[in-house]
């Protein structure tokens, strides 16, 4: 099986050793984003729904790239700094998994890179 490194300019380079994602098959693996404007590269610094709308707004611009939609994903990761927001990312997320819902797991975490607040990962059909 080949594998195709996917990566758009619409999307924040990445900030380690990794692709954006990578298509193994019919399968993408969208590595995690978090809230980084990719037109300034700057970290988006609002509430915890800006930040979460950015980190969907990135993996959707590379599931773009990839020829794939948000409506193609199968499982989604979402990795937050304080499960007390929780209630606030998933409003946000739900207007972007409105009535197709991905299989999905939250968790709390002690530490994001960047110090950000929110990571998100996706598992999509291509």
């Amino acid at each position: 099986m080949d594998l195709k490194v996917i990566h758009t300019d619409k999307a924040p380079a990445a900030v380690g050793p990794y692709s954006q994602a990578v298509a193994a098959g019919n399968i993408l693996f969208v590595s995690g984003q978090i809230p980084i404007n990719p037109a300034t590269g700057e970290l988006v610094k609002g509430s915890i729904e800006e930040e979460t709308r950015q980190c969907l707004e990135n993996g959707k611009a590379i599931l773009e790239e990839a020829g794939t939609s948000l409506e193609k994903v199968i499982k989604a990761t979402v990795f937050i700094k304080d499960m007390d927001q929780f209630g606030r990312i998933n409003a946000v997320y739900a207007e972007y998994f409105d009535t197709h819902k991905p299989a999905r797991a939250c968790v709390e975490v002690a530490r994001l890179p960047k110090d950000v607040n929110v990571e998100i990962e996706m598992i999509a059909m291509v």
